[in-house]
């Protein structure tokens, strides 16, 4: 058996454990690497191998998922995002049609900005969800705004997703094009929403009046404060929180809190405990999240004050930074702009740095260090060979669009971009290449939209912070949902970007 062979197949089985099992998939990562890379790549009379392992570590891309992260982290502290998502209601006028658009928008503001997706849909899913229940809204029309809006975003060049896609596009050589990418998951993800407003319940809406936006239950969305943070899924309250709190969307559920992706029910042997299908797959997710509704909320953020002003005009600062031909490293813009704000504003910046995304950053660094130990073993090349043997590259295009959505649909998104795009490599390359930018962007967009899931994270949470009465049916929902986008999203791609070969 052939050295990529092998690769290939380890690579495989680090993704079947982390699906199947409670396994972290970028330290099961590293220690991938770890045995190739010392006992099959590294076997050339040097007792130590380090450059093995250690030579493939994406430094660069360390220090973007750090950044970014931690300025959201104080942009999340000092109350910048609870002003956006009051800011978004706002704007919708309380039109009751208009809310879903509203929760749309600033998660999608959010993971643009920098924001980890599972970790927004977990702050953003507990308002959007206590919308839904007070006003009749169907939770899965809510819940599938929330996660559209996410992935919408998701891939602007602060992204997570939009960073680790162009940063492999990058160092792979290929053609890319950072803006296509994201205006085409702003697209595809708005066509997604239009047809689940008619789809869910949305029609009755627009003619269901306005919120009253002055009524203090309409304010929950000041549990954002406390949602989203990063913990260890210990079951713990979050550092500095109170101590009483139940989740919001949860009814007669003893306190149950959202933690991992999951509901945290009653334990073993206590009334009221039952295994859930959410709970038993979400547990096995990369982003610990909490996401808690407390009895003595703090006033909601409806004004800016100093603090938050700055913020603002510090991400501004970062995405016109982004954009423009600077050749500035993001990451390093990111942390220079949130450490100028923990001088000038530390108030927002004390915790910041515990709730850096770190469960994302060794996915994703774990995943990049071993396709780079791949790659330096031509396991792309090697595939090349193959797939030109058999003459079918669109086949072998549509293919892996479809090994992205399915993986996808259960394990990580961002674990699949880092891995997959790296081994399109063939495709993009010779007399019958396909076009990088049309394949990068039809496997970005299978290996995302499918997030719906309520096997992915983003879909646990929504089905999480239904109510009790409600979960079962938005499982089932999602579930129809997930998979429909898993069998058409693959095929529509292929169809507009690949085949035609315009891009």
């Amino acid at each position: 058996m052939s050295v990529q062979l092998v690769l290939i197949s380890i690579l495989l089985v680090v993704f079947l454990i982390a699906t199947v099992m409670p396994v972290h998939m970028g330290a099961l990562a590293l220690v991938a690497a770890f045995i190739a890379g010392y006992f099959i790549y590294g076997t050339d009379g040097d007792p130590t191998y380090d450059d093995a392992v250690f030579g493939f570590f994406p430094g660069s891309l360390f220090i973007v998922l750090v950044g970014v992260t931690y300025l959201f982290a104080i942009a999340k502290n000092n109350g910048t995002v609870d002003w956006l998502v009051h800011a978004a209601v706002t704007a919708s006028g309380g039109r009751l049609a208009a809310i879903p658009w509203a929760m749309f928008a600033v998660t999608g503001v959010l993971t643009a900005i920098g924001g980890v997706v599972p970790a927004v849909v977990a702050i953003i899913a507990p308002v959007g969800m206590s919308f839904a229940r007070r006003y009749q809204i169907n939770p899965v029309l809510m819940g599938l705004f929330i996660i559209n809006g996410a992935t919408a975003g998701g891939f602007s060049p602060l992204s997570i997703f939009g960073v680790i896609t162009n940063t492999v596009v990058a160092d792979n050589g290929l053609e890319g094009s950072p803006l296509f990418l994201w205006g085409a998951s702003i697209v595809i993800n708005i066509l997604l929403s239009i047809a689940v407003f008619f789809l869910f319940g949305g029609r009755k809406l627009l003619g269901g009046g306005r919120v009253d936006l002055t009524d203090r239950r309409d304010d929950d969305f000041v549990a954002a404060s406390v949602a989203g943070d990063a913990t260890e899924d210990t079951g713990e309250d979050i550092p500095g929180g109170p101590a009483r709190g139940v989740a919001i969307g949860s009814t007669g559920t003893a306190g149950a809190a959202v933690s991992g992706g999951r509901v945290t029910e009653a334990r073993h042997g206590e009334p009221g405990h039952q295994h859930s299908h959410v709970e038993d797959r979400a547990d096995q997710k990369a982003l610990q999240t909490t996401a808690l509704a407390v009895d003595n909320a703090p006033d909601p953020v409806t004004t800016l004050d100093r603090d938050r002003t700055l913020t603002l005009i510090g991400l501004v600062i970062l995405v016109v930074g982004s954009l423009l031909p600077l050749g500035l490293d993001i990451g390093l813009m990111a942390i220079t702009v949130g450490v100028i704000l923990s001088v000038v504003a530390p108030r927002g910046a004390k915790g910041a740095v515990g709730q850096i995304a770190w469960p994302t950053v060794l996915l994703i660094c774990g995943i990049v260090t071993y396709v780079g130990l791949m790659q330096d073993q031509d396991v792309p090349g090697w595939l090349g060979d193959n797939v030109a043997q058999l003459g079918l590259p669109l086949i072998a295009a549509l293919l892996i669009c479809y090994i992205g959505a399915v993986v996808s649909a259960f394990a990580s998104t961002t674990g699949i971009l880092g891995a997959l795009i790296p081994l399109a490599v063939p495709f993009l390359q010779g007399d019958n290449a396909i076009g990088a930018i049309g394949l990068i962007t039809a496997l970005a967009m299978s290996s995302s939209i499918v997030d719906s899931s309520p096997f992915s994270t983003s879909g646990a949470l929504v089905v999480a912070n239904a109510t009790e009465a409600e979960r079962d049916r938005t499982f089932r929902n999602l579930t129809v949902w997930g998979f429909s986008m898993v069998a058409l999203i693959p095929p529509i791609t292929w169809l507009i970007l690949i085949v035609p070969g315009w891009l």
